[in-house]
């Protein structure tokens, strides 16, 4: 299957807003509004799924693969319907983290459906739904693929121990973009962003949960350990190279934009993305610096309350058998978490999807896996102070 352009949805990683935080939900109580925390006895419904073959799947635009001559088309979901008899209502309603949570999370804290079985957010995200007792936990029994599959970098993030309640959808990296060719050197470190030649051509991610991770290891932290000394040491760093004129400014997920234009010659950036804009530009590279790059997923969740777990479930390990993975892989161009897909590929006899088994941001070699982390996550205690010295320093 040969790449297929596509614009990235990995503007998915955005700014954490005040309904999605800790701090907002746990004010709640005090306004009289019950408290968000659902028990695990109140999670779970009676499920239909052995006599009603269906489910409803909400997840990103342009985050599964589609036919080159029909875009409603999606070949792996067509299978497993074909081999299941299951019926997918596959729904492209998330467009922002922070909005469908205030979407789906009046239901949530009230004990209520959500109207879907499976939705797919940010690893961020998800922390929070994961703490406050929002999502199932799956039955592995029905996912032996997933136990087989799953790559071992992403088997248990600090937010979800042995990844009882998620599962990685796609992955990617947060690392360094720059055009070699305007540049004319190379950037292996953090640290290089704050050179003399590139001051005032950098960008930065404007979302505190996007950039922080990568600055902390630039400074030589472990991320999956850090603390809040790390945290106001990075934006100490930051805040100077602001006064000091070092930044262009703070984005979201248009730095691609002056990354292509040449008005910023580096920046920080997804793997993703970069992929995409190599295809226009091989001047354009993406490093895992030296000191290492943030390992991040966007996952698969049951919400509390769906009517079609087990559904949800058999689907999810559909896409951790390694030809399934293989075909996603070949067309959204991500990190796959089933490194075994790699072989799948390599076997094609298309060049150019056998060319992606080769391609590092899509299968990491082992010298990139070694620099790559899966930071800790913000905890609700944290979040409040963070985010309100953070987006003081962006101007948000």
């Amino acid at each position: 299957m040969p790449l297929a352009p596509r614009t990235s949805p990995l503007s998915r990683r955005s700014l954490l807003r005040a309904l999605g935080s800790g701090a907002a939900l746990a004010g709640l109580a005090g306004c009289g509004v019950p408290a968000a925390y659902v028990a695990p006895g109140d999670r779970a419904v009676a499920d239909a799924s052995a006599t009603d073959k269906r489910l409803t799947w909400a997840n990103w635009p342009l985050y599964i693969d589609t036919d080159d001559d029909d875009s409603t088309r999606r070949p792996t979901l067509q299978a497993f319907g074909e081999r299941t008899a299951i019926s997918v209502d596959y729904v492209e309603e998330i467009n922002d983290n922070d909005e469908f949570f205030g979407k789906i999370s009046p239901a949530l804290m009230n004990h209520q459906r959500t109207g879907r079985d499976l939705v797919v957010i940010s690893d961020w995200m998800c922390a929070r739904f994961v703490r406050l007792g929002w999502v199932q936990e799956m039955d592995r029994a029905r996912q032996p693929h997933v136990t087989k599959y799953l790559d071992p970098l992403l088997r248990s993030p600090a937010f979800d121990p042995g990844r009882r309640f998620t599962v990685p959808w796609q992955s990617g990296i947060t690392g360094i973009a720059y055009d070699r060719r305007r540049l004319g050197r190379e950037i292996r470190q953090v640290s290089d962003l704050w050179a003399s030649d590139l001051k005032g051509r950098v960008t930065l991610l404007s979302g505190l949960d996007e950039a922080f991770a990568l600055l902390m290891q630039g400074n030589g932290v472990d991320i999956t350990r850090w603390t809040a000394d790390d945290f106001h040491t990075v934006c100490d760093q930051v805040e100077s190279s602001v006064h000091g004129g070092r930044i262009r400014r703070f984005t979201g997920n248009d730095y691609t934009k002056d990354l292509v234009s040449g008005d910023v010659l580096a920046c920080q950036a997804y793997s993703g993305d970069v992929i995409q804009l190599q295809a226009d530009n091989p001047d354009i590279r993406f490093v895992v610096p030296e000191e290492g790059a943030e390992l991040w997923s966007d996952s698969l969740m049951i919400p509390n309350r769906a009517t079609h777990k087990a559904n949800a479930e058999r689907l999810i390990d559909y896409y951790f058998e390694p030809e399934a993975a293989a075909e996603l892989a070949a067309w959204v161009n991500y990190v796959c978490p089933v490194p075994a897909a790699r072989d799948v590929l390599a076997a094609s006899k298309d060049k150019d999807t056998a060319a992606l088994a080769e391609n590092p941001l899509i299968f990491p070699d082992d010298e990139m896996r070694a620099h790559l982390a899966v930071a800790r996550d913000i905890t609700p205690k944290e979040r409040a102070e963070f985010t309100k010295r953070w987006n003081g320093i962006v101007g948000l």
